[in-house]
């Protein structure tokens, strides 16, 4: 139902929380729908997760694959966007609060589009993060980026052997796609883009590790493409261990237990966690104010058309969202906001529901290296250069806008054809910013600059924000 402000004559109100592919995509699906929307997210920037490893690695810049909300959707007359951390959803109020340095806003809503994404999961050790960097934001690829190109120039000033193998010895946790990817280019970094840049060391002799649990490789790809995948990594030169299990990381290396209960640790300095992944703390707190259920992951458990049980003006989308079993990719993501939206432009316009939300599997692609690649398209199976191929030219269409698409290119290029990285810039804040902050403790607590005139910031639509600034143009 309309909430009073909308029934008397206010436009319909759409909140989106992430700019995630959900969020994205969600509200861009709404572009000419009769709503005001307004999408709030942690970061100014629309992020294309699944090249995370290539910023990592020196190949991308950020700006390739994170380009800025604002500018994406600044031709979107109904949307606006808000920067901050969402801190409460208050379903009976419909309200969403949101929190940037010590600035509050209240937000409220017709329709909430839930899609904040997952982080990552450490399986209850959180305090591996603090050795092991995730794979899930900018910072934590910047950082990896710091610590991976770092690795080799302190291994050239190291004076022992030993503190020479513990630095060029490189540990990847999770051997699904994020986790192969990341081996692979640590092992071409190695192997050839520094292999001439170094005069005490040998970058070649490094050691790239990577380690899982699980039995296989690319267990989602299957047994055929997860052979193939380990086959081609170990002629890189990287070391596969399965059915190993972390239980412990520490600042120089990692503990690990064999299937057969024997337990050893490897000597690594650089550790790059890839392993698992635990949605927003939203879901949570949706759960608890509804009839809904999360599972293990901390996904909601939604009905068949992505809403939330008993709140039928909220969905939740992506990541977030537990449903059928379908996995945590950015094709469910877009095809769930995408759904979304459709059903909340019936629903203004008086018209009956779609049937329940059917997720249509476009495939899985993963990189192994350059020319090099796996892909899974409903029956069909590809490897090698014709599986890059198509795993090239489906990242460049989901790259967001021509800018972004022709530099990538031009990088991918450089990185692929030739020797070159051309984003090899480290700096110290990048690698030790994030446990800085960390040992700061929870009462450090930054702040905008105020002065005591400053008044309270309105709470405008989308409709009147944009008029009264056409007036004070």
């Amino acid at each position: 139902m309309p909430s009073q402000e909308s029934a008397l004559g206010q436009r319909h109100r759409v909140v989106v929380i992430g700019s995630g592919f959900g969020g994205l995509f969600g509200t861009q699906a709404l572009k000419r729908a009769d709503v005001d929307i307004t999408l709030v997210a942690k970061t100014t920037h629309h992020l294309f997760q699944p090249l995370l490893y290539q910023v990592a690695t020196g190949i991308l810049s950020e700006g390739e694959i994170a380009p800025t909300t604002r500018e994406v959707l600044a031709r979107q007359q109904n949307a606006r966007v808000l920067l901050g951390t969402v801190t409460d959803i208050d379903l009976e109020k419909k309200t969403v609060t949101s929190k940037v340095l010590d600035r509050e806003t209240v937000t409220p809503y017709d329709t909430l589009l839930v899609a904040a994404g997952a982080g990552q999961s450490y399986f209850g050790n959180d305090h591996f993060s603090r050795y092991a960097p995730g794979m899930k934001s900018i910072d934590d690829a910047l950082e990896l980026r710091g610590r991976i190109f770092g690795a080799f120039e302190y291994a050239e000033l190291a004076s022992t052997p030993k503190e020479i193998e513990r630095l060029m010895t490189f540990v990847v946790v999770g051997a699904g796609p994020t986790g192969v990817e990341m081996a692979g280019q640590i092992a071409e970094l190695a192997h050839r883009t520094l292999k001439r840049d170094f005069r005490k060391i040998d970058p070649a002799r490094a050691r790239i590790i990577l380690l899982d649990a699980a039995p296989g490789v690319l267990g989602a790809f299957g047994e055929d493409l997860g052979a193939k995948a380990a086959t081609k990594l170990k002629q890189l030169g990287v070391e596969v261990q399965l059915g190993a299990k972390v239980v412990g990381v520490d600042a120089t290396g990692i503990e690990v237990e064999d299937a057969n209960g024997n337990h050893r640790r490897i000597e690594s300095v650089t550790k790059v966690w890839a392993a698992g992944v635990q949605a927003s703390e939203l879901g949570k707190m949706l759960a608890d104010q509804s009839d809904a259920e999360i599972d293990r992951a901390g996904r909601v458990k939604v009905n068949d058309d992505l809403t939330l049980p008993g709140h039928p003006e909220v969905f939740v989308v992506g990541d977030m969202a537990a449903l059928k079993g379908y996995p945590g990719v950015a094709q469910v993501a877009i095809q769930g906001a995408r759904y979304a939206a459709d059903q909340i432009k019936r629903r203004l316009a008086g018209q009956p529901p779609k049937g329940p939300f059917e997720y249509k599997d476009k495939g899985s692609m993963a990189t192994i290296s350059r020319f090099s690649a796996v892909a899974s398209i409903g029956k069909l199976r590809f490897t090698g250069f014709v599986a890059w191929v198509l795993w090239l030219a489906v990242h460049l269409v989901y790259i967001i806008g021509f800018k972004h698409r022709l530099t990538t290119l031009l990088h991918w290029a450089v990185s692929f054809v030739g020797r070159g990285r051309s984003e090899r810039t480290v700096t110290e804040q990048q690698v030790f910013a994030r446990t800085a902050i960390q040992d700061l403790g929870e009462e450090y607590a930054p702040s905008l600059p105020r002065v005591p005139g400053d008044k309270k910031p309105e709470h405008l639509s989308v409709a009147e924000a944009r008029e009264r600034a056409l007036r004070s143009s």
